[in-house]
């Protein structure tokens, strides 16, 4: 893992302002890095705090399988996404899919404000980092 990230950033409905207050507190540390989000989190990242964002689908159209996808290629070091444990959506299995994956080829992940703000402030975000590949 290199020192410059690849970011992704997703979050479920009743957690897009929770992510987007996130990003804005911590966006002079996130522009240093690769950021990619699924659809209606990523434009109002990009509306709200003017950062530089790769998107995708939507995560009910795709999105969350795409990022999925991009973590298989080992292309996203960084999973942030902001869900709400209590709401059921539709595209559930994609959501577990994602996290399986991401927890499969070792990508960190932040699941919520806390563990984010834990992830972002250690000394390993801004430094190359070699993850153990239990794949190999």
């Amino acid at each position: 893992m290199k020192k410059k990230k690849r970011i992704a950033l997703i979050a479920q409905e009743k957690k897009k302002k929770a992510l987007l207050n996130w990003v804005k507190k911590n966006k002079s540390k996130l522009l240093k890095h690769v950021l990619f989000a699924t659809g209606t989190t990523g434009h109002l990242i990009k509306d709200k705090c003017k950062i530089p964002i790769t998107l995708f689908k939507s995560g009910p159209l795709g999105g969350d399988q795409q990022i999925a996808g991009k973590i298989v290629e080992q292309k996203i070091d960084v999973l942030i996404f902001f869900w709400d444990p209590l709401t059921a959506m539709p595209h559930d299995p994609d959501i577990k899919a994602l996290l399986r994956l991401a927890t499969l080829y070792n990508v960190a992940i932040a699941c919520n404000e806390t563990s984010a703000d834990f992830m972002i402030e250690s000394s390993l975000f801004s430094e190359a980092y070699d993850p153990k590949n239990h794949l190999e």
